[in-house]
């Protein structure tokens, strides 16, 4: 059996679609149709090779997405063929098993993560999949696999934010958008998004942000104080992975607040920031896919999803098919989708 996947052959290098014969089945392997997946710039920071070396070159990508079971390897216990499941980078139930390699029809071996979804067809590790009810759209599932998780999660599960609290969102693509979707469907009204495009932050306004600000017009932190009874916000969540962005989402927040960093920096870069500021009860941390645990966490945002507390199919702006998967990467890049989508198998 064969699949069209797009292929990172070389860094900074276009993706290539190719045909790719696929492996059969191990012991906790699973091969799902792929019907939609999500692009993040985590993945762009990839192929731009902003995250280092990559000595698994060529492979495939994609780390989150929604299809349906086609066949399943020895032992699984978790879905079964047919079932609708969305496809997550982040660890859940199931077997964690080695990555899939895949093969050129000139015999050139192709790697693969426990999970691929920039391909018609993946072989995918048990653990990486969430079975979802089948009224759930596929290109809304898909965004369950990494932009939810990430962005919701470090308001739910990282800080767990209340409807009191005040948040400075710093970068409204995927994962900011996100976090101010979800913040903002737990009742929380002291939501400032910031960014440098007006058109993501008249966005966030339509999705919960009470605030907007434009970090290339407007003084950041002291609107930011002036919104907040000149203390600062209670938490701030860094999504856009840029140095001066990272120190100023740590400004932002009061004598008692977090900020969480979200975006990644390229290899090498660091961040500044005051250590008295750490003296006084100010507090910075990472995330890890917003602490979730998929095979709890997914099903929660389904049912809000179906309650329509959290619409998931406003973040898509823009779906794209497999052909055009460096158009939807390039678009990306230049800041002109909030959240874009790959659709398969549209028959």
């Amino acid at each position: 059996m064969k699949t069209k996947a797009a292929v990172l052959n070389e860094l900074n290098k276009p993706l290539v679609i190719e045909e790719l014969i696929i492996p059969e089945l191990k012991e906790g392997q699973v091969l799902v149709k792929i019907k939609a997946s999500g692009l993040c710039h985590s993945q762009l920071n990839e192929i731009k090779g902003n995250k280092g070396p990559d000595k698994f070159l060529p492979h495939t990508m994609g780390h989150e997405g929604a299809g349906i079971v086609e066949e399943i390897g020895r032992n699984i216990k978790k879905v079964k063929k047919g079932d609708h499941v969305v496809l997550t980078w982040i660890k859940g139930s199931g077997f964690d098993v080695p990555s899939a390699i895949y093969v050129t029809s000139d015999g050139i071996k192709v790697n693969s993560g426990a999970i691929s979804t920039f391909t018609e067809y993946a072989v995918v590790s048990e653990n990486r999949l969430v079975k979802i009810p089948e009224e759930v759209p596929f290109k809304d599932a898909s965004l369950l696999g990494c932009a939810i998780p990430t962005g919701a999660g470090i308001i739910k599960n990282t800080v767990k934010l209340q409807p009191n609290h005040s948040l400075a969102v710093f970068g409204v693509g995927g994962i900011g958008s996100s976090a101010v979707l979800y913040a903002a469907s737990i009742g929380c009204s002291k939501i400032i998004a910031i960014d440098i495009n007006d058109s993501k932050l008249e966005f966030a306004k339509r999705i919960g942000a009470k605030y907007t600000l434009n970090s290339k017009k407007e003084d950041v932190i002291s609107k930011i104080k002036k919104f907040s009874d000149g203390k600062g916000v209670d938490y701030s969540v860094e999504c856009s992975g840029v140095k001066e962005v990272m120190e100023m989402a740590f400004n932002s927040i009061n004598n008692k607040g977090t900020t969480v960093i979200a975006g990644n920096l390229k290899h090498g870069e660091r961040i500044s920031i005051n250590p008295f500021d750490l003296i006084v009860g100010k507090k910075i941390i990472g995330t890890w896919g917003g602490e979730t645990y998929p095979d709890v966490d997914i099903p929660v945002y389904i049912e809000l999803y179906l309650s329509k507390k959290l619409k998931l199919n406003e973040l898509i702006t823009n779906t794209y098919d497999l052909q055009n998967i460096n158009t939807a990467f390039a678009d990306l890049e230049q800041g002109k989708v909030q959240r874009a989508v790959i659709v398969f198998n549209k028959e």
